[in-house]
């Protein structure tokens, strides 16, 4: 990619500082705050560049790609190379590889010529770009794949549990599941097999519990290796606040950490996501909510549901949409062509084909004028589209970036130095 020319890069300015206060420096922003919000934007002429919440140009500096801030650094693209900045615009990783990805537990992925490594937050490569595939860290390890093998470097990139195995998971609750010769085992960090295991595959631990296969059918054990749920269903989930989504015979049920039978498999489809203490169902073609003890609060009689937030759920009825309660009564009749959940306070719904924004009293508190529209708010911005253009407003629907990409342009709060 290419910078974009100079004459193009000034309309963008000008577009950038008529949605924003024009009575800040372009290049500064208030330190003095603890948080603010940078808005990371990609636009369609291949530019990238960041914004505060008022919309105003930051850092005097303008990129081929950006993306979001993640403990206070920021991957950027310049010259087709990525590097990163930090919160005041300054270069901490020099844009020298081909590919990165944001900060976690103080360490970035990388690729150079193929290969993975990781970087620090002063941009030191504390793991060399030696790699085929690299993991994530998670309890202080993370898998890696050398020479068509998989092993665990710890986070000064040394090799601590030898590449050996055709597979690795991810540490979970001190154990990983890994795979060799067909079977998989649990090692814990020291790289001592601790679970020796016969079966075919095993999941990560979650809530105690890992997910085991044998003979094609799904199962739990513990972390001491016992059958806490012998391995006799069709498909099964992670739990999820002491529940689990299980598979037999086509129909779905609960199931709880100790194997018992919450909700029998009797359900066409389900989520093992609760929301706000509510799951959905579907029965006999229609859709209903479950609660955390498997009573059905909310019966089987609308066409689609979605997951609660803030206490509303969206539902579909004779092709329309509108909002229930977690009583199950219908505060906001089903008359909208479209919607999406509330967040923040507003929700999107579409009506005469454009989308806008109500509250929870169903008042219309951005119009409906938009083509498209993102489902919810996130820290006070939304996308909308109008005219062939995405472009980011706030809650009072006020334009903040005039242009941008729909899958690319991110926001984030950043805690300042």
């Amino acid at each position: 990619m290419k910078f974009i020319p100079s004459a193009l890069l000034c309309m963008l300015m000008l577009m950038v500082c008529a949605c924003g206060n024009q009575g800040k420096d372009s290049g500064q922003f208030n330190q003095s705050k603890d948080s603010m919000i940078i808005i990371a934007v990609n636009t369609p002429q291949g530019v990238g560049y960041f914004v505060d919440s008022a919309g105003t140009f930051l850092f005097n500096k303008q990129f081929e790609l950006v993306s979001k801030f993640s403990e206070g650094l920021a991957p950027v693209r310049q010259n087709g190379k990525c590097g990163f900045i930090n919160t005041k615009g300054e270069v901490v990783a020099p844009c020298i590889y081909d590919d990165a990805w944001n900060f976690s537990e103080g360490l970035a992925r990388v690729e150079q010529n193929g290969k993975r490594g990781y970087i620090n937050s002063n941009g030191e490569e504390v793991v060399p770009c030696i790699n085929d595939v690299l993991g994530e860290f998670s309890e202080g390890l993370a898998s890696v794949k050398q020479n068509g093998k998989y092993g665990f470097i710890n986070t000064k990139g040394e090799v601590v549990i030898p590449c050996i195995y055709d597979h690795a998971g991810r540490f979970s609750e001190g154990l990983a599941p890994v795979r060799q010769n067909g079977k998989c085992d649990f090692i814990n960090t020291k790289g001592e097999v601790v679970l020796p295991c016969i079966h075919d595959y095993a999941s990560d631990f979650s809530e105690g519990l890992a997910r085991v296969v044998q003979n094609g059918k799904w199962g739990y054990i513990n972390t001491q290796g016992e059958v806490v749920v012998p391995c006799i269903y069709d498909a099964a989930s992670p739990f999820s606040e002491g529940l689990s989504l299980v598979n037999q015979n086509d129909k779905y049920g609960l199931i709880n950490t100790k194997g018992e039978v919450v909700i029998p498999c009797v359900y066409d489809d389900a989520d093992w996501i609760f929301s706000e203490g509510f799951a959905k169902v579907k029965q006999n073609d229609k859709y209903g909510y479950i609660n955390t003890k498997g009573e059905e609060v909310i019966p089987c009689v609308y066409d689609d549901v979605w997951d609660f937030s803030e206490g509303l759920a969206y539902v579909k009825q004779n092709d329309k949409y509108g909002y229930i309660n977690t009583k199950g009564e219908v505060v906001i009749p089903c008359v909208y062509a479209d919607a999406g959940s509330f967040s923040e306070g507003p929700a999107c719904v579409k009506q005469n084909g454009k989308w806008g924004f109500i509250n929870t009293k169903g008042e219309v508190v951005i119009p409906c004028i938009y083509d498209d529209a993102w489902s919810n708010f996130y820290e006070g911005f939304a996308k909308v589209k109008q005219n062939g253009k995405w472009s980011i407003i706030n809650t009072e629907g006020k334009v903040i970036v005039a242009e941008c990409v729909e899958y690319s342009t991110f926001w984030s709060k950043v805690e300042m130095e």
